[in-house]
């Protein structure tokens, strides 16, 4: 019989959180490449507690995006278990966990994932679409449509509701991305280098928007970044190496 894949002697817990939002127990993945297994995640035990910003931060390759996948429900790990709101929800069956990544959890992106056919009040109102059905859609349109402009107009996209993603500027759609991932008022935020593909004046200003609004909604939010001095306007910083975290 295989043996379990250890996780860390020490995890990486949350300040005085006395029932983490988000926790990551023994998390283990790998990747299969031809006749090649690659192991990108070893064990990994983590937890962010309610209302906590925390960096997370690592060299390319070593494994931050994958865990973040992992955390947000998008890839199943092989091993592990995440918890989210103390449900395990890779446990779930596939709707409810779909309804709870839907719900509760909000995604930005390095590079947008917007839907190019839609406008940017339709990109933000995509959750919404998949999360309901026609009908309970149509019956809710009225109040989603205006959570959606009222996010749009925070973000200083007023006059951009009908342009499509190839109308606007890169830092243009990475508030409409933002405001998408806060359209339906999610616990937990992860942002996977979310100013990586802009230039730096543009990524000042998205990266303030985006911790205003962490602060403002008392958001659990994880932020994977490169740049040193992001990670230290962050509460906790965890550092990643080869699949594992450094503690």
């Amino acid at each position: 019989m295989e043996s379990p894949l250890p996780s860390q002697t020490r995890p990486a817990r949350a300040p005085h959180a006395a029932e983490p939002v988000l926790r990551a127990l023994a998390v283990a993945k790998a990747f299969v490449l031809g006749e090649r297994r690659l192991e990108i995640l070893h064990g990994i035990d983590l937890e962010l507690g309610r209302g906590e910003l925390l960096a997370l931060v690592g060299s390319s390759g070593a494994g931050k995006s994958t865990l973040l996948h992992c955390l947000g429900l998008l890839e199943r790990p092989d091993r592990g278990e995440v918890y989210v709101e103390g449900a395990a929800a890779w446990s779930l069956p596939l709707t409810e966990r779909a309804r709870l990544r839907n719900e509760r959890i909000g995604f930005v992106f390095q590079f947008y994932h917007l839907l190019p056919e839609l406008t940017a009040l339709e990109n933000v109102l995509l959750p919404a679409m998949i999360g309901r059905s026609r009908l309970a859609f149509r019956a809710e349109r009225r109040e989603l449509d205006g959570r959606a402009r009222a996010l749009l107009e925070r973000f200083g996209l007023s006059d951009r509701l009908k342009h499509r993603p190839s109308q606007l500027s890169g830092g243009e759609r990475q508030r409409v991305a933002m405001a998408r991932a806060l359209l339906l008022d999610p616990a937990i935020l992860l942002a996977d280098e979310p100013t990586g593909n802009l230039d730096s004046a543009t990524g000042a200003a998205v990266l303030e928007l985006l911790l205003e609004e962490q602060a403002r909604r008392k958001l659990s939010m994880i932020l994977v970044t490169h740049d040193e001095k992001i990670a230290r306007r962050c509460q906790r910083t965890l550092s990643m190496k080869d699949g594992r975290l450094v503690v």
